[in-house]
Order: structure tokens, then C-alpha cells, then sequence
């Protein structure tokens, strides 16, 4: 069991070896960043739950996060700071610490690293289709040459990360045994968000 601190932010997925650039300005993100960078570096990402809107009572969390550790990160004159997160290592929840900090804080087992997984020439070539139709349809501009190049790991986790899905949608990625059912749920996602935009758009929940 490890002791993390957390920042719980819907929509926020990071995956073991890939990236996330994060803009901290509360007060208590800047006291959990300042902790972080006295210590270990490790700043644990956790989607929350719905919550009441109003309710004074923190939102529950999912049971599924990733560590990351501060790899890059740059102090504003303000208190502010801009940082890089580089994924460490999947865990799950055990328990809500109380503290006495300004952030949260949790029991947490570390999951073990996946086997090493690549898609075959079929599912790649799906995922590529389809993230170029959904990328169209939203208006989005791409470098396709770039994402070719890149291994299938960073293609499927690249796209799980940044892909505008609901919080449900998100946290079931991150939750999805192996590259290879990601990838078969990015697909069927696009194909359902594809078509609903809008005011009508439909969610996951």
C-alpha cells in the first residue's frame, strides 16, 4: 500500500509513459504541488464522481488512477505554476485518508505494469479510420503523418487522453484491460459521440 497525494479532476486521464501538461492555480493544487516537490514528485491523477451540485461534501472517486511524477514544471511570479505529469504506474483506491492538508490524500495499491501489447494490422488500421473521421467531424486539425509514426501504445493512450469524451466514457478507457480493448472502445466512442453533437449530444453516464 502506498500513501498518494491526489488531484481529482474530471476528464483527466494519464497513462503510465505518456504526458500530461496541467496548469495549477488553486491554492490547494499549489500546496500539493509544493509537497510534491519537497518529496518524491508524485501527484496522483483520480477522476471524481458525480456529485450534487452545491453540496459542500467532496465528490467520491473512481477506483481506478494513475501516478504521475513532476517532470517538468515552471513557477509563475504569481504562485501559479505550469507542469508536465509523465505517467508512473496505474493504482486503486483503498481509502480516503483524513488529513489535515489543503489537498486529498489516499490508501492506494500500485498496479503491476501490463504486458507489453500490439494491435494487429486490422485494429490499427480501424483506429486510424475512424480517429480521422471523428477528428473531421469535429473540426479538429491533425498531423496524421505524426500519429503514423507512433507506436501502437502511444496511439491508443495518446487518443484515450485527449479524446473529448464524458467522464463515464474516459474512466472506462483508463479502466480497459490492454491496448487492444482501448482501442476497440476508442472506435465504438467515436462512432457513438460522432453522432451526437451539439446541444443533444448524448453522454455515458
Amino acid at each position: 500500500m502506498t500513501r498518494l497525494s491526489i488531484f481529482p479532476l474530471p476528464g483527466a486521464l494519464l497513462f503510465p509513459g505518456m504526458h500530461l501538461p496541467l496548469h495549477i492555480f488553486e491554492p490547494r493544487y499549489r500546496a500539493l504541488v509544493s509537497d510534491a516537490m519537497a518529496r518524491d514528485r508524485r501527484v496522483a491523477m483520480i477522476q471524481p464522481r458525480a456529485t450534487e451540485r452545491g453540496s459542500d461534501v467532496p465528490p467520491a472517486l473512481y477506483d481506478i488512477g494513475c501516478v504521475g511524477r513532476i517532470a517538468e514544471i515552471e513557477m509563475l511570479d504569481d504562485g501559479r505554476s505550469n507542469l508536465v505529469l509523465e505517467g508512473v504506474a496505474l493504482f486503486r483506491l483503498i481509502r480516503e485518508l483524513e488529513v489535515t492538508t489543503q489537498f486529498r490524500q489516499v490508501e492506494a495499491e500500485l498496479l503491476p505494469a501490463p504486458p507489453e501489447e500490439t494491435l494487429s494490422l486490422g485494429a490499427r488500421a480501424s483506429l486510424e479510420v475512424e480517429a480521422r473521421r471523428f477528428a473531421d467531424r469535429q473540426g479538429y486539425a491533425v498531423d496524421w503523418e505524426a500519429v503514423s509514426r507512433l507506436d501502437d501504445q502511444s496511439l491508443v493512450n495518446g487518443i484515450a487522453q485527449i479524446a473529448p469524451f464524458d467522464v463515464a466514457a474516459k474512466q472506462a478507457l483508463l479502466e480497459a484491460d490492454g491496448i487492444g480493448t482501448r482501442a476497440d472502445l476508442i472506435v465504438q466512442l467515436m462512432q457513438f459521440f460522432g453522432r451526437h453533437d451539439g446541444d443533444d449530444r448524448v453522454t455515458l453516464q
